[in-house]
């Protein structure tokens, strides 16, 4: 563990509980600004992580998150925030979180190696698993990896430690380093922080990559609220520019689907015809406009 730098302590921080309190958080904030700059460090794998999971997605493959503690329940919030942004089914992205503690603490449940294999024997060769780790080193994502590898999903590791284990085990890695926490040891801080960012943008870049966005519009959101049908209204009016009566009207008619009341609206063409020409051009809707423009 003393080689774990996720438990070394911060010399920034020593006197932090003599500070006022409005200089305790300036200096917890000082330290949030090098969590930016360490995940900038790993952009490029970042990226190629993005490439593997939208490969496997457009496989029919699935994203895993693991985790214990924080990580697991960093997994989890990401996993849950799909379905509603994107549309998609809740078993497409799914977070597992070791000992199944997301509310509480369960003693000893990242130690476990076994619980990680049994957890883990939910993936197929098609599926994407992420372990993430602050320190790298859980037996229980040990487990997980193994597993992993034994069915031939493909594996990235998400951690703040390049000697940990799992950037050992995993096919993949993305490492931010991101020092020693504000709290000796409380990954839940920096770690955090850098894990959210993270899986923030692999969720997110892979979803783009098999085209969920057109531009930056959310054209896959479930419009389940006033707010939200307020955002569909706008984004039917503006990317198929006309007006919000025209674009609340298609809507209506296509129960809130906002790319199917697009492509009805820019192709003059009603619900089941435009349905039919998402899923010729695999719900791609730039493929469509684009088709659309270059005749």
């Amino acid at each position: 563990m003393s080689e774990i730098i996720t438990e070394y302590r911060n010399e920034n921080t020593k006197d932090i509980d003599l500070l006022s309190t409005i200089d305790m958080v300036r200096k917890m904030n000082e330290e949030d600004k090098l969590v930016a700059m360490a995940v900038e460090d790993e952009i490029p794998h970042i990226a190629e992580a993005i490439d593997i999971i939208a490969k496997q997605f457009l496989k029919g493959g699935r994203l895993f998150y693991f985790g214990a503690g924080t990580s697991g329940r960093l997994g989890i919030l990401d996993a849950s925030e799909c379905p509603p942004t994107f549309s998609v089914s809740p078993d497409m992205v799914q977070g597992i979180i070791a000992g199944n503690a997301f509310l509480t603490a369960v003693e000893g449940a990242e130690d476990n190696f076994e619980a990680g294999i049994n957890d883990a024997k939910v993936l197929t060769e098609k599926d994407v698993c992420v372990a993430i780790s602050a320190s790298g080193n859980p037996k229980y994502l040990l487990g997980v990896l193994h597993q992993a590898d034994e069915i031939g999903a493909r594996t990235i590791a998400v951690t703040c430690n390049s000697k940990g284990k799992i950037a050992e085990e995993a096919g993949h890695v993305i490492c931010v380093e991101v020092g020693p926490e504000v709290i000796a040891g409380s990954s839940r801080l920096k770690a955090g922080t850098a894990q959210k960012m993270i899986l923030n943008m692999l969720s997110t870049g892979s979803m783009i990559k098999i085209g969920k966005t057109y531009e930056n519009y959310m054209i896959d959101l479930k419009a389940v609220n006033e707010k939200l049908k307020d955002r569909a209204i706008r984004i039917v009016a503006e990317i198929a520019q006309t007006s919000h009566s025209a674009a609340l009207s298609a809507l209506l008619k296509s129960d809130w689907e906002i790319k199917t009341s697009i492509v009805s609206i820019m192709l003059n063409v009603d619900i089941t015809k435009a349905r039919e020409e998402l899923k010729r051009h695999g719900g791609v809707l730039r493929k469509i406009i684009y088709s659309k423009e270059s005749v």
